[in-house]
């Protein structure tokens, strides 16, 4: 059954339940015409036992022109009979006995003719008596035989019409779904824009059309998405590459000093620990893209983690002239993991220090139920068109473009923020940029 097509199997379901159906109803048709029957013949019986009963101390039984009729005593002595009935009686002991405290109806067999009797006490002259008085069922029987026949030839033609109509309605009912699925089966990678039909019904198969377009419209989001990160860390990568390559073969060609060989390993090593590091934060990338960021949460004390990461910039700050100001936020507590947070906030400072000027603020405060940790510098800020796609991937502002980076720093920060239940954000204030974590606190 499970190996059959769907449309297969609910005709025969169908067909199962038409089949145990037709055949109560038939059964129950067949009882009720034979009660039906029954009871007319026994009232015929009432009706001639009446008109037997008017006649029965004047004359003979034979008279009444009844083919099965009997006159008994109440100890069974047949007192008067017609010929059909012949001299035995039609009754036995025990049923002359209840007679004789009321009607009762009976069936036997009498001379290869089934005979429905009624026998009921009456008076004659003047001592009770046995009057029995019957039908055959002969014309009972062939009625029944005639129902029984067309029974046994309409019932299977009525199942076979059934069946004929419950596979037209399961063929009707899933050719929607038929045309969904030959309609996936032409849908590729190149062609994500392409829909299901739908139903215009609002049934079920309605809603999975339009829930499997919804999927598809995800999908087609994530695979263009997919494409832009493959293709913006191809050429990412390709610059790196191009002058790792140049500055190898530079060095073998022709004759160098020392300095120059020198100054040209430095380049190649420059540009392969920018390498690793893009290849760590596409790393970091595609796990939070697949829900697998890992992190592992523990209490952390906002004022340490803040010193923590101002203390891992304190010496490139002093060279270049820019003071790291990390406020010590007393009893200001969050769960999180903390290799992590230090990940985040060192994105942020050196983003701070990378383009922004004067003095960076690291900060964290409690707001409406969640632990804020800002980084704070005091430049020019962000362009204001570049704010709505800060955290988008390699998302740069122009003037970013001419000082290097690979414009995952933010990403990254958003990445882990959203991994801890969180959310990051960016502002212009009045000072500089201000860019921050918003994670839920102890």
């Amino acid at each position: 059954m499970s190996r059959m097509p769907l449309r297969f199997q609910l005709t025969l379901a169908y067909t199962g339940v038409m089949a145990v159906l037709l055949a109560i109803a038939g059964v129950a048709l067949s009882l009720l015409v034979a009660q039906n029957l029954d009871s007319t013949i026994d009232d015929g019986l009432n009706a001639r036992a009446r008109d037997a009963a008017a006649v029965i101390d004047g004359g003979l039984l034979e008279s009444t022109g009844e083919p099965y009729a009997q006159k008994l005593t109440t100890l069974g002595v047949v007192l008067d009979t017609t010929s059909g009935a012949g001299p035995a009686p039609l009754i036995s002991g025990a049923e002359i006995r209840r007679a004789a405290r009321g009607d009762v109806f009976v069936e036997h067999r009498r001379g290869g003719t089934d005979l429905r009797l009624l026998a009921r006490p009456v008076a004659s002259s003047g001592r009770p008596a046995i009057l029995v008085v019957g039908e055959p069922l002969a014309q009972r029987e062939r009625a029944l035989d005639a129902l029984h026949a067309r029974l046994l030839v309409g019932g299977p033609l009525a199942l076979l019409i059934a069946s004929a109509i419950g596979y037209a309605l399961a063929a009707a009912a899933l050719r929607p779904v038929e045309r969904m699925r030959r309609h996936a089966a032409e849908i590729t990678a190149a062609q994500t824009s392409e829909r299901l039909p739908v139903p215009s019904a609002n049934d079920e198969v309605g809603r999975l059309g339009r829930t499997l377009n919804e999927m598809l419209d995800r999908l087609e989001v994530a695979f263009k998405r997919e494409r832009a990160f493959v293709s913006d860390a191809s050429h990412e990568l390709r610059t790196p590459l191009a002058i790792l390559r140049t500055e190898l073969e530079l060095a073998l060609r022709g004759e160098h000093t020392i300095e120059e060989l020198q100054d040209a390993l430095r380049s190649a090593a420059e540009e392969s620990e920018r390498l690793s590091r893009l290849a760590e934060d596409l790393l970091v990338i595609a796990r939070s893209d697949q829900g697998r960021l890992p992190v592992r949460p523990e209490p952390i004390d906002a004022g340490e983690l803040l010193a923590r990461v101002a203390g891992r910039f304190r010496t490139r700050a002093r060279a270049e002239g820019r003071p790291l100001a990390p406020d010590p936020s007393p009893g200001v507590a969050l769960e999180a993991d903390p290799a992590r947070m230090e990940q985040a906030l060192a994105n942020l400072v050196d983003n701070a220090l990378h383009h922004g000027q004067g003095t960076v603020h690291l900060s964290a405060r409690r707001v409406n139920g969640c632990v804020e940790l800002h980084v704070r510098d005091e430049g020019p800020g962000f362009p204001p068109d570049f704010l709505p796609r800060a955290f988008e991937r390699f998302t740069r502002a122009d003037e970013a473009r001419t000082r290097g980076g690979t414009g995952l720093g933010l990403a990254i920060v958003a990445a882990i923020a959203t991994a801890h239940g969180g959310s990051a954000h960016a502002a212009n204030r009045e000072s500089g940029a201000d860019v921050w974590l918003s994670l839920p606190h102890l």
